[in-house]
């Protein structure tokens, strides 16, 4: 039947993608890699060395991971053949929708996995830091930084990605002044680091008894989690540490003693916070590594041969220049002004669905074609 044979070239097209992104993966050299590492991991003495014993365990764990998750591709590309070849002899139209469904899931798929061998930076698989702030504006400014706080939830939750509280600051009257998560996955880091910067929201305030329209702005601050760097220098007298009592998300389980930690780096005017573990000792050691994890970005992004070049407190990072909008009113639309790519479902949008706006954004990078037309 005609509707199955167009379906079965669609899958065509799609398993000769499989092929390319075979390549793409470098799977044969890949697999040699995880063969090297098996055997290091046999060799007596392996956990010896702790560190570097987890290092090539996780390194194994992400190596197979991509290998299983093509593997699964191409099966689930043959049973969508089966189903096609099944539903075409029955001439059973009601297989259409399933088939469907299912084309478009492994599409989806491959353009994701296809996106995941551009990144090859550094830091690019590492667990991803993020760092909310309310901009000015009071509540709806602090509504807004928590309406973001819940899509980049929702978005590591779609895929898979632990998601965790390192800390949070309530509002005045709702929503948040700042708060840091936590998304642990292979290319966490990868994946997020092109959020960073002012997110603009326009809307109908509901905190506005008029009814008028209100623009707010927020800032997301992304960083790859960093155990160690060896470019890293900090001197302890240059941090200032000061505790406080937890509060907000997760606070009703620590607040009862001063557990949370605020650390200050004297020379940068940075400052980091933690407050969801349950000592302060814990908390510090989280807010340490989030403070080298800051500083190593920050001396990347600015091409900085050293730590101590970083001069002043980092404003300019920290809110950066606005990279989208979102639009609730008087019509609906997102749209992402460095790439131009845009979309009218903001609801799905506020629910996580933002892989059209990072794999616009890869794609755009690997062609070096990355607009300058930041609004």
């Amino acid at each position: 039947m005609l509707q199955f044979e167009e379906l079965k070239r669609e899958l065509e097209g799609q398993e000769k993608a499989l092929d390319g992104l075979k390549v793409a993966l470098g799977l044969e050299k890949l697999r040699e890699e995880v063969e090297m590492l098996e055997h290091k991991a046999s060799e007596p003495g392996f956990w010896d060395n702790m560190a570097e014993a987890q290092r090539i365990t996780q390194r194994m764990a992400a190596l197979k991971g991509k290998d299983e998750t093509y593997q699964k591709l191409c099966g689930r590309a043959d049973d969508a053949l089966a189903l096609i070849e099944m539903g075409d002899e029955a001439e059973d139209l009601s297989l259409i929708p399933e088939v469907r469904a299912e084309l478009d899931a492994i599409g989806s798929e491959i353009e994701t996995m296809k996106l995941s061998t551009l990144l090859t930076g550094e830091y690019d698989s590492n667990n991803a830091i993020l760092t909310f702030h309310a901009g000015s504006g009071g509540t709806e400014a602090q509504d807004w930084a928590e309406m973001l706080f819940r899509m980049y939830n929702r978005w590591g939750e779609r895929h898979g990605f632990k998601v965790s509280t390192l800390d949070y600051l309530d509002g005045d009257e709702a929503g948040l002044k700042s708060a840091s998560i936590l998304v642990e996955g292979e290319n966490a880091y990868g994946f997020l680091k092109s959020e960073a910067g002012v997110h603009r929201l326009v809307r109908v305030s509901p905190f506005d008894a008029a009814g008028r329209r209100h623009t707010s702005f927020s800032s997301l601050e992304v960083m790859p989690e960093i155990d160690e760097d060896n470019s890293v220098e900090i001197n302890p007298d240059d941090i200032r540490m000061e505790v406080y009592r937890a509060s907000g998300a997760g606070g009703q389980k620590v607040n009862k003693t001063s557990s949370a930690v605020r650390l200050i780096h004297i020379p940068t005017g940075i400052v980091v916070s933690c407050q969801v573990e349950r000592s302060q000792y814990q908390n510090r050691d989280v807010a340490m590594k989030m403070l080298i994890s800051k500083l190593v970005e920050i001396k990347e992004r600015e091409n900085l041969e050293k730590i101590s070049d970083i001069k002043g407190e980092q404003k300019e990072i920290t809110w950066g220049s606005q990279i989208r909008s979102y639009v609730f009113m008087p019509y609906t639309m997102v749209k992402d002004h460095r790439t131009g790519f845009e979309t009218g479902n903001v609801n799905a949008v506020m629910d996580g669905e933002l892989d059209g706006f990072i794999n616009a954004y890869l794609t755009a990078l690997s062609q070096g074609t990355l607009g300058e037309n930041i609004e």
